[in-house]
């Protein structure tokens, strides 16, 4: 990131690396620019169809937002992504703002990027597809939609941007000569990964992005195992994508976890 001058901050990273023996974990500290660094808020809905990662949505958000101020009085820009929503805030400032980042061509597609053996090791089905993620034996109800914009813990400041596709993010980050990116929201193991504006095309665009392992939650079918599947999958992502953070880098304060974890 070059030499540190007024205003960088030190962001402590994680990744893990494959050895002969297995793989071990590399913990180092980078020097960021404020101005260079976007935070990406992936999916954090007013609702979900299921019960367990609704709730648990709820409980993260309030601390998500304490985090996105402190992020915001750094001088980093807030990109709030409701995948779906983005019509919801059509006459805000935010949602003009990213509608008008002039058009940037670019190489990378921006659709899904789904989970590709080629160019990732193995995660257990159970993890990489998504599901119901209550303790119960039988899912909560049927998969359908049931949001209509973000959660309204999380404040979005006129100074924010609002957006849900891929290219118009990639077109302000350009404008904003952005590099770094931290993702944060849900779920690990799906849209944080794999949406327009995920880890996998962040990384083909060769942005230097991460993780917020603990401002994160995943969705899968694993009863009674949920949170041992969510260090899976950002072991995972540490291993085959981006390093992660967590939240102290950004607030100094502990990390947050769920009551449950």
């Amino acid at each position: 990131m070059g030499q540190a001058g007024a205003g960088d901050w030190s962001v402590k990273t994680r990744k893990a690396v494959k050895t002969e023996d297995g793989e071990k974990v590399v913990e180092s500290v980078d020097t960021w620019k404020p101005r260079e660094t976007a935070v990406i808020i992936c999916d954090m809905w007013n609702n979900h169809h299921c019960t367990a990662a609704a709730r648990r949505v709820v409980e993260l958000a309030p601390y998500l937002n304490q985090v996105v101020q402190a992020a915001r009085k750094r001088g980093v820009l807030i990109i709030h992504a409701p995948s779906g929503c983005a019509n919801y805030y059509q006459d805000t400032p935010a949602r003009k703002r990213m509608q008008q980042a002039p058009f940037v061509k670019s190489d990378v597609s921006f659709g899904y990027h789904f989970y590709d053996p080629k160019l990732e090791g193995p995660l257990a089905d159970h993890l990489e597809k998504a599901g119901c993620s209550c303790d119960t034996p039988k899912i909560c109800g049927p998969d359908v939609r049931v949001w209509t914009h973000q959660n309204e813990a999380i404040e979005i400041k006129d100074e924010d941007a609002v957006g849900d596709k891929g290219q118009e993010i990639f077109n302000l980050l350009e404008q904003r000569k952005i590099e770094n990116v931290i993702l944060m929201g849900v779920h690990a193991n799906r849209c944080i990964v794999a949406r327009p504006f995920g880890v996998r095309a962040m990384v083909k665009l060769k942005k230097n992005v991460v993780v917020c392992r603990d401002l994160t939650d995943s969705y899968h079918r694993d009863p009674g195992k949920h949170f041992a599947g969510l260090a899976k999958i950002i072991r995972h992502i540490e291993t085959w994508w981006c390093p992660t953070i967590t939240s102290e880098s950004i607030t100094g304060k502990k990390p947050f976890k769920f009551a449950k974890e």
